[in-house]
């Protein structure tokens, strides 16, 4: 009988470790690919301008999102689901996330006229905060005073790296004085872009882990909704910007390839884990972006740099102990 109880007990383990394993493997994939955005948009750049719409990029991200659900459907075995047509019920829901992560995109693009891009990098830290009151408030999560301390840590440690990459040097000597400036509407929009990301963020894991169905059927109803929210902006924006696929090349198919695998791993956070994950993986994807434009783009880091790496690390460690 101790035995048995034995293997039992070295198979749970065994089990706990590889679970562990693609844990990290996954979440590991997240932070590089959201650490590599930003570097690879700059290695499109023409001339310092993105050749491509960005409208007609965030469409093509979302239907591939859209294929890969459902082939992912067709191969699990799920395509019985696709019989008879679905219940209001379970789909309405997903179109409310697709209406909110439109709605900031275009919030993004609004706030520059009324702050500078260094303001918007260090204030938009405040979506942490966001994100974690509106988990515990609408989720029921509670957290724990070091839980509270790790995400303000979390918080600060993007405002420092944003501070960091400041080129303040140059807007101290520039003619016109200072480049940094943001107005009460300014204000007002980044904290309305910020609780709208928070929202998307705790309502998409509220819908997915409150459906028993497959996850691959769930994404399949989430990016129906995304294509068609986005493709209608995309529509309204081509009277003035770039065709549809003007200026695409083979990096901008792999942000799209690498987005789109991004926005299902996500999903799977969300069903099986929580969105304050979702906010570690951000935060720690700053760093590999800095690595990245200081690897390939030539960029310099500075000594600041290591600060967030260690409150970084400092935050993960006071949440999940």
């Amino acid at each position: 009988m101790p035995k048995i109880c034995s293997i039992s007990c070295d198979v749970s383990i065994q089990s706990e470790w590889v679970r562990k394993i693609k844990w990290g493997v996954l979440l590991g994939l997240m932070v590089l690919i959201y650490g590599s955005h930003a570097p690879l948009i700059t290695l499109t750049k023409v001339e310092g301008q993105v050749p491509f719409s960005p409208s007609s990029c965030v469409v093509m991200i979302e239907l591939a999102k859209l294929l890969i659900s459902l082939a992912t459907l067709v191969i699990t075995g799920g395509t019985p689901a696709l019989h008879s047509p679905p219940r209001f019920v379970h789909v309405a829901p997903y179109a409310v996330p697709a209406v909110l992560y439109a709605l900031n995109n275009n919030l993004v693009v609004l706030m520059q006229a009324y702050m500078d891009p260094s303001s918007y990098q260090v204030l938009s830290n405040l979506k942490i905060a966001c994100t974690a009151l509106l988990y515990s408030l609408c989720l029921g999560r509670r957290l724990r005073p070091a839980q509270w301390l790790a995400l303000g840590l979390l918080m600060f440690a993007g405002v420092c790296h944003s501070y960091s990459s400041l080129d303040l040097e140059d807007s101290e000597n520039a003619e016109e004085g200072p480049r940094l400036h943001i107005t009460l509407w300014g204000l007002f929009l980044l904290l309305l872009y910020c609780f709208v990301s928070g929202l998307a963020a705790v309502y998409t894991e509220m819908v997915l882990k409150s459906q028993r169905l497959p996850l691959s059927l769930q994404n399949l109803y989430l990016y129906m909704f995304g294509v068609a929210v986005n493709l209608l902006c995309s529509l309204s924006s081509l009277a003035s910007d770039k065709s549809f696929l003007e200026g695409y090349s083979g990096a901008v198919w792999v942000i799209i390839a690498g987005q789109a695998a991004n926005g299902l791993l996500m999903s799977v956070v969300l069903k099986h884990g929580s969105g304050i994950t979702r906010l570690f993986v951000i935060s720690c994807s700053m760093l590999v972006n800095a690595l990245l434009s200081w690897a390939v783009l030539g960029l310099q880091l500075t000594p600041f740099f290591l600060l967030p790496v260690v409150i970084i690390g400092l935050a993960a460690y006071l949440y999940y102990r």
